[in-house]
C-alpha cells in the first residue's frame, strides 16, 4: 500500500506546538494597510493557535 501524501499548503501554513495545538498567522495583514490603525496592525502581526477541533484535522493533514 503506498504512502498517505501529507498536504503540503497546510505544512506550508501551519507548525506544530508541543501541546499539540498548531500556531499560525492572522488574516488581513498582507495589504491595505493604510486603513487599519497602528494597534490593529500590531495585533495581526502576532501568531495565534488552532482550535482543538480544528488540531485534530490538521495532525491528519501534516503526518510524518
Amino acid at each position: 500500500m503506498p504512502k498517505m501524501k501529507s498536504r503540503s499548503a497546510a505544512k506550508k501554513r501551519f507548525r506544530a506546538k508541543p501541546n499539540g495545538t498548531f500556531k499560525r498567522k492572522k488574516a488581513y495583514k498582507s495589504h491595505i494597510l493604510t486603513k487599519k490603525n497602528h494597534k490593529r496592525r500590531a495585533r495581526l502581526g502576532k501568531r495565534a493557535t488552532t482550535d482543538t477541533v480544528q488540531s485534530k484535522k490538521l495532525a491528519m493533514m501534516i503526518q510524518k
